[in-house]
């Protein structure tokens, strides 16, 4: 429950600007790894992928933990509480389904933040694609599977 007690906080000062870059984070319920499953993980890369074809964004670096992911996206025709709902419905239809269960996926909310313009983008893709190696689950990057960026 503590999730909910501050999740109105993430929505404070939130503003949606098309061609304007965010780190995108969402975590799942009780930070529960439903995507140290391969498959899993891919339903989020699927739903990545969906609002790029639908014009919302153009991803420019993401990585899938196993129980949250981060995504670099340079925000197109869509306004981010938009995106970040129907990307997190997408995703908790699909993985309820595949998982033969129902019920909330994700914690309430999710936190964004804008890159300014100054900001070495390349620094933070390395930054989002070198968490599963900063968490320890493998010892070069390139090990783990469910990462990319525009950059490599």
């Amino acid at each position: 429950m503590a999730e909910l007690k501050h999740a109105h906080q993430l929505r404070k000062g939130r503003y949606s600007e098309s061609g304007q870059i965010y780190l995108l984070t969402a975590v799942l319920l009780n930070r529960a790894p439903l995507f140290r499953e391969f498959d899993n993980g891919r339903l989020v890369v699927d739903a990545f992928r969906t609002a790029e074809r639908e014009g919302f964004v153009a991803s420019l670096a993401w990585v899938v933990m196993p129980d949250h992911f981060h995504w670099l996206i340079e925000l197109q025709s869509c306004q981010l509480p938009k995106l970040m709902a129907r990307t997190k419905s997408r995703i908790a239809v699909t993985l309820n389904r595949s998982m033969g269960r129902q019920g909330p996926v994700w914690q309430h909310g999710y936190h964004d933040r804008a890159i300014r313009k100054e900001e070495d983008l390349q620094a933070v893709a390395r930054y989002i694609v070198a968490n599963p190696l900063r968490a320890g689950l493998v010892k070069k990057v390139g090990d783990y599977p469910l990462w990319d960026a525009i950059w490599l």
